[in-house]
């Protein structure tokens, strides 16, 4: 497949997104601030735990994880201000995506494979929240990602490494923003293609590069945390492009701050100095010497 090229792309910078970042106002609590789901898996719990730390760090108001019963102490003793609810059957899981909060999702970390974790997904995007899928969300669907793809809609962000990537899409000829754009198009919604250089693509066009991630992420659990930061931005209400770009910048901001030893601990940590460079940014605080905090605008 041959793919024709965005209608413009640009580099992920600050400066493209940063009037939309959310930040809390005077009256904000909780609730009006985001909610957020998550999916757990009964095995690979890290995975669905650094993702939920993301979230609560760049922002959302009140995260809940749906955990495997077997694994709920697992999760409710290492997430003390995330609500950690028992979700066992396909009910359990429908129950908690239809809360009248109507919180943005993420599922696909840790998630598993098989049947009824395909099916999870499918009752996920049917709720036509703002949803991020990544991982095993995405793997599910290697056998026929046509299904995937019917069901996805404008307020989605699909976060593939180049693996999965090829597993959903096959081989698209052409530059990393065509073929990334090639997908967004064919999936009809946002889709972040990951890297040393990631691409986030939307289907009308737009495709922003990435270039601060250093090799540092090359770290296990690194793509959770980002998905995990995608989610607690779009649950404040910012646009999934937006959403997606901006985490994919603070992601490469924070790895570059921290520097070799990173684990993708240190990344969800390294989230509020970053934050603060942002909002800095927005009230145009820079350095007397006309520097910028190394923000790369």
């Amino acid at each position: 497949m041959n793919a024709r090229s965005p209608s413009s792309v640009y580099e992920n910078m600050p400066e493209v997104w940063k009037s939309l970042f959310p930040f809390p106002q005077a009256d904000s609590h909780k609730y009006n601030r985001g909610t957020a789901l998550i999916r757990g898996g009964a095995v690979m719990t890290g995975a669905a735990r650094l993702a939920a730390r993301a979230a609560q760090r760049v922002g959302a108001g009140l995260v809940t994880l749906a955990s495997p019963a077997v694994a709920l102490p697992i999760y409710a003793e290492a997430l003390e201000s995330v609500i950690v609810r028992p979700c066992d059957t396909a009910q359990e899981w429908q129950v908690l995506v239809d809360n009248e909060r109507k919180p943005a999702l993420l599922i696909g970390p840790g998630l598993g494979l098989g049947s009824a974790q395909k099916a999870e997904v499918m009752m996920a995007l049917a709720a036509k929240r703002p949803t991020v899928v990544d991982a095993d969300g995405l793997t599910n669907f290697a056998d026929k990602p046509e299904i995937l793809f019917q069901a996805l809609h404008t307020d989605c962000v699909l976060t593939p490494h180049e693996g999965e990537f090829m597993r959903l899409f096959g081989e698209i000829e052409g530059d990393k923003p065509s073929r990334a754009f090639a997908a967004a198009q064919r999936a009809g919604c946002v889709v972040l293609l990951k890297g040393a250089k990631t691409v986030i693509a939307s289907p009308n066009g737009d495709a922003q590069v990435n270039h601060n991630a250093p090799p540092w992420l090359a770290t296990a659990g690194a793509g959770d945390v980002l998905a995990g930061m995608i989610l607690g931005l779009v649950a404040q209400k910012m646009p999934v492009f937006q959403a997606a770009a901006a985490s994919a910048w603070m992601h490469g901001r924070i790895a570059s701050l921290n520097g070799p030893g990173l684990i993708a601990e240190d990344i969800v940590e390294g989230i509020p100095a970053v934050l603060r460079e942002i909002l800095d940014l927005q009230h145009s605080r820079f350095k007397p010497d006309g520097k910028n905090n190394g923000l790369g605008i």
